[in-house]
């Protein structure tokens, strides 16, 4: 994937591709939007202080992370499927840090409220605090993305997926900005590679569906 990022960031980096105004993709593969991310709970403490970090044991929490992803891949019903996906989030979400906590919390509130730069530069203190904290960077690229800053986004979801290959959102966004650039073949590659680990993902299904029919000349 480094390959592939590099080639695109090499696209977004030429004068042409910077001047061009992408398309809308369809609602079959919706980037995310403000009321994506919910704030954290609010008994979270509201200053932050010193890095706080819970001691967890890594194996432990990995090997959690693998059953619950053999059981996502292979639940048969919606329902389970939902509540397997939130429970891997909440692990995601589990910094170890109450300063990364609050940091998270005030950046979901400043993209619900639309405040990008304040969003990013509390993201951006979260990676520098907590380099290995995947959720901070796949955050972080997402607000890129809403700011159309795709060569950002881009660098920050490799990380991501460095950190936690598994990650479905990173892989979904990666997917879109794809397809956004006219990658349509790379894209529903990623598409189906989201729907791997995570089958319960509408939007992803039916892109995979919409780029399956246009590879084969089909109308959608």
């Amino acid at each position: 994937m480094r390959i592939f990022v590099f080639t695109l960031l090499v696209l977004l980096g030429a004068p042409s591709a910077g001047a061009q105004t992408v398309p809308d993709f369809g609602p079959e593969a919706a980037p995310p939007s403000a009321e994506d991310f919910s704030p954290l709970p609010e008994d979270l403490p509201e200053e932050g202080g010193q890095v706080v970090v819970e001691d967890t044991d890594p194996d432990e929490e990995k090997s959690r992370l693998d059953e619950l992803f053999t059981d996502l891949a292979e639940v048969d019903t919606p329902k389970s499927a939902e509540r397997i996906a939130r429970e891997i989030q909440l692990i995601w979400m589990a910094s170890g840090s109450d300063t990364v906590d609050v940091l998270m919390s005030r950046a979901g509130k400043a993209i619900q409220a639309e405040d990008h730069g304040l969003a990013l530069d509390l993201l951006d203190a979260v990676v520098i605090l907590k380099p290995s904290y995947a959720e901070g960077w796949n955050r972080r690229a997402t607000v890129h993305y809403m700011r159309e800053d795709f060569g950002k986004s881009l660098v920050d979801i490799e990380r991501t997926l460095a950190l936690e290959p598994r990650h479905w959102g990173a892989l979904s966004g990666l997917a879109i900005i794809q397809r956004r650039l006219g990658f349509e073949t790379e894209a529903l590659t990623t598409f189906r590679r989201a729907l791997e680990v995570n089958p319960g993902l509408e939007n992803a299904a039916k892109a995979v569906e919409t780029l399956e029919k246009d590879a084969e000349g089909t109308p959608a």
